[in-house]
Formats: C-alpha cells, sequence, structure tokens
C-alpha cells in the first residue's frame, strides 16, 4: 500500500508530513531514519505525522521526530507548515500542548505556550540558575523541548553544538542556540538541533532565544529572529505566552511505495 506525503519547510527547516488522520500510520525508528536521509530517502530535518485528535478543542494531533528516529514535543516551523497544510485556522494538538494558529497576508501564527525556566520542568541535571546556568553562562528554558541559549558568535554552532547537545547538564539533551544581539529587537541565531544537528531555521529555538534574552535584560519582548534563510517574529506577551509569525512553504508532494517502505534497509548516514 502506498503512502502520499508532503514535503514542505519554514525558513529552509524543511519537513515530510504524513496524513495519518483517515488511515493509521506505523513508522518504526529505522524507517523514519530512511525517510529523513537526503540521499536514500525523501530527506528531511524532521519528519512530522497527523493523526486524530484526542483532546478537546484540538482539530489535529501533530507529532514530530528528528532523523534519529527520537520524537520532539514541539517544532515552531513544523507547526506554521501544519497550519498552512490544513488551511484556515486550526488548533495543534501537541506534546506541549494544544497550539491555536491563525494566518493572514501568507503569514502564519502560532501561539507557542509559555516557556518553562524552573529547571525541574527544562528539564535540568540539577538546580540551578536558568538564566545563568555554569555552562558557558547560557541561560536555558524549555518551549516544550530543552534549549540552552548561549550569547555568543552564531560561527561557534557547528564546533560546539554536538558536544553541548549531550552534556550532562540536559539528561534529556538539549538543542543548543548560539545568538548574537544586534539591537534590542533584533537577534542573529544559528541552532544545533538535538537529533537533526544544524538546521537552517528553528521555530522553538527562536522563541527560547528572545526569552532567555529577555531574562538576561539584552532585548525588548518583540524581537526579529533572524537566521539564514530569513526572519520571524516573536513576542513574549503579557500574559506570558509566545506569539511566532513566519512564513510556510510547500515544495513537492510525492509517493513512497509499497516495497521502497517495506525494503527494511537502513543506510549508513
Amino acid at each position: 500500500m502506498s503512502v502520499s506525503f508532503t514535503k514542505m519547510h519554514g525558513l529552509g527547516n524543511d519537513f515530510i508530513i504524513l496524513d495519518g488522520r483517515d488511515r493509521p500510520l506505523s513508522l518504526s525508528t529505522a524507517l523514519i531514519s530512511r525517510l529523513c536521509n537526503r540521499r536514500t530517502g525523501v530527506g528531511c530535518d524532521q519528519l512530522v505525522t497527523l493523526s486524530a485528535p484526542t483532546q478537546d478543542g484540538a482539530d489535529v494531533l501533530v507529532r514530530f521526530f528528528n532523523p534519529d528516529g527520537s520524537e520532539s514535543g514541539a517544532c515552531g516551523n513544523a507547526s506554521r507548515c501544519v497550519a498552512a497544510l490544513l488551511g484556515g485556522n486550526p488548533t495543534l494538538q501537541t506534546q506541549s500542548g494544544l497550539l491555536p494558529t491563525s494566518q493572514e497576508d501568507g503569514l502564519i501564527s502560532v501561539l507557542m505556550g509559555t516557556p518553562r525556566l524552573d529547571w525541574q520542568s527544562i528539564p535540568l541535571a540539577h538546580e540551578c540558575d536558568t538564566a545563568h546556568l555554569p555552562l558557558h553562562d547560557g541561560a536555558a528554558c524549555s518551549m516544550g523541548n530543552p534549549h540552552l541559549t548561549l550569547f555568543r558568535s552564531i560561527e561557534d554552532a557547528a564546533s560546539m553544538g554536538p558536544e553541548l547537545e549531550l552534556d550532562p547538564l540536559f539528561p534529556d539533551r538539549g538543542n543548543v542556540g548560539f545568538a548574537e544581539i544586534l539591537s534590542p529587537t533584533h537577534i542573529l541565531l544559528r541552532v544545533w538541533e538535538r537529533g537533526a544537528g544544524l538546521t537552517l531555521a528553528c521555530g522553538s529555538g527562536a522563541c527560547a532565544a528572545v526569552v532567555n534574552a529577555v531574562r538576561r535584560g539584552l532585548v525588548e519582548r518583540t524581537c526579529r529572529v533572524t537566521m539564514e534563510c530569513g526572519s520571524l517574529a516573536i513576542t513574549w506577551q503579557d500574559d506570558d505566552s509566545v506569539l511566532m509569525i513566519g512564513p510556510a512553504q510547500t515544495v513537492f508532494t510525492g509517493t513512497l511505495d509499497k516495497d521502497w517502505l517495506e525494503d527494511g534497509q537502513t543506510p549508513t548516514p
């Protein structure tokens, strides 16, 4: 039985979206890795699945999987892509809670929820000041997944990201953002994502960067966050929720045939 998919991206952060609302999907870790592989699969930063919601007020249940098969609790860029794909103003059910969305003039708004700032909720391995970590004086918060923000050159992302993702302070591994403050309303950001490596953009990482920078008194509560392929508008609102606004684009659609799905071989990266 073949399976249709949609390839989308938000500022270059790309996704395979599988719609299982009418037909349940069976995805092994090996199959997820094969799909995400850019040489022998479709290729993407994350695989996204849609299914029938299980929570009141939600229009669709959305799950996010990294190329190594691990599951992520949230993904801002993918959430915009799902909203654009479905049309209207769907509310997304995620591991991080309900994410309301809206669309206007080709831009997608997602209410990303309230950042978690205490060490146990991020989570960290031990108690510490999450605005001034004993790790390169970074700051940490959770936007549905753990984020470390370092206020230093974005050029350090490739060299420092792999080690910091696995630092013992982050028992669930960490997403590591490298943020340069350009002005009180503008941040330059590059993110090393856990389970995915360097990506062209990271929506939840952009939210975390603004939250952590506001906590340090470095920026205002509304900021433009610029990454390699464009910018997001992020506002840490007065009600403590974080609003993200940015684009989403469909790249192509396709079909995975039965023989490929059942091949069972996991290529070497």
